[in-house]
């Protein structure tokens, strides 16, 4: 499974290549917003760090602006995967896109059919929202697996993102189902390699070869 971080800080997504955990990069106005500087400077720099696909969200409402907004952003890096909503315009401007060559990712996906519509549409990624659902006390990751399940029946290409993720057991969940791609918030990605009982048998391990060299 490949690992997207969820972020526009820049020193979040340094930090997660040197770890070798990103293999892409997924952003929205509200994250862009969060880091009070010039948000064309802050897209531009994110392409330029980072190899795999970067997802940059489009604003407009309607079809002709989505399309204009993902072609000035798609000529920013080859890179570029544009997020589109999950809207009857959304569709439309997905269809246009997908024929232009340029990537797209559905996003605010909250039932399997929305999945399957844009699909349908040519999108590149899909991104159904598992935290959201729990939050409202739906099952957020079912909706995941109903939607492996239907690309497995028709042999669609587009790739599942899980998204708003907010604990590392919605990264185990999505492993084992078998989603393409989790798209991680940083503090998250740090949890995933923590445990009390790794940090207990390190500080055992380097007491006891203190008292060796003593």
């Amino acid at each position: 499974m490949k690992f997207f971080i969820d972020t526009a800080n820049i020193e979040e997504i340094k930090k997660g290549i040197e770890m070798g955990l990103v293999d892409g990069v997924t952003t929205n106005p509200t994250l862009l917003s969060k880091e009070k500087k010039d948000p064309q400077r802050t897209i531009k720099e994110i392409l330029s760090i980072v190899e795999g696909p970067v997802s940059l969200e489009v604003i407009a409402k309607d079809s002709k602006g989505m399309c204009e907004e993902a072609r000035k952003l798609s000529s920013l890096g080859t890179n570029t995967v544009i997020k589109i909503p999950m809207t009857e315009e959304g569709m439309k401007a997905v269809r246009v896109l997908s024929q232009e060559g340029i990537k797209t990712n559905v996003t605010l996906i909250f039932q399997p059919v929305q999945a399957l519509i844009a699909a349908k549409a040519g999108a590149d990624y899909v991104s159904p929202f598992i935290g959201r659902l729990d939050d409202i006390s739906a099952r957020g990751m079912e909706v995941i697996e109903d939607t492996i399940t239907i690309f497995s029946n028709y042999g669609y290409e587009t790739e599942i993102i899980v998204a708003s993720i907010r604990h590392p057991l919605h990264v185990l969940q999505a492993a084992i189902i078998g989603a393409d791609i989790a798209t991680i918030p940083f503090n998250v990605l740090k949890q995933l390699m923590s445990h009390p009982l790794t940090d207990i048998g390190l500080e055992r391990f380097l007491k006891d070869w203190e008292s060796i060299k003593k």
